[in-house]
């Protein structure tokens, strides 16, 4: 089975689980370390490891985009601060799912964890933006 049948397979479950848990949460793109790296005011070399699309609550979107950096634990906050918006300005904005969804949320680890899992020893850092406009505007987190 290639690679692309096996993550099929794998992604099926978790969908499901979404449906039947009352809530809409789509992955729609899945690890590949050997992808492509994202270019950031960092210089640290990122991969997206998933993209899901949320329905919460009163019917609001939200994507999450999560990415890999294999050296963040030693690059600390203050080094990716401004990856965050280059990544809602490059990667988020050009997505046709941007037009509809309300708010994304980007998420930077230090390795592959499967969605809402906590690790001690994995750094992982988080931002939320509002899609307004066309434009990303910080949330705060």
């Amino acid at each position: 089975m290639s690679d692309r049948g096996a993550l099929f397979f794998v992604m099926i479950p978790v969908a499901l689980m979404a449906l039947l848990s009352g809530g809409l949460a789509t992955p729609l793109v899945a690890a590949d370390p050997a992808g492509p790296v994202v270019d950031v005011p960092s210089g640290l070399e990122l991969y997206l490891h998933e993209v899901r699309v949320e329905e919460q609550p009163g019917g609001a979107v939200w994507l999450r985009y999560r990415y890999v950096a294999e050296g963040l634990r030693d690059a600390g906050f203050d080094a990716v601060a401004l990856d965050f918006q280059a990544l809602c300005d490059t990667q988020v904005l050009p997505d046709a799912r941007a037009a509809t969804a309300e708010q994304a949320v980007i998420s930077l680890a230090g390795q592959a964890l499967d969605f809402g899992v906590s690790d001690p020893d994995v750094t992982q850092y988080f931002e939320a933006f509002r899609l307004e406009d066309g434009a990303c505007i910080w949330e705060g987190y």
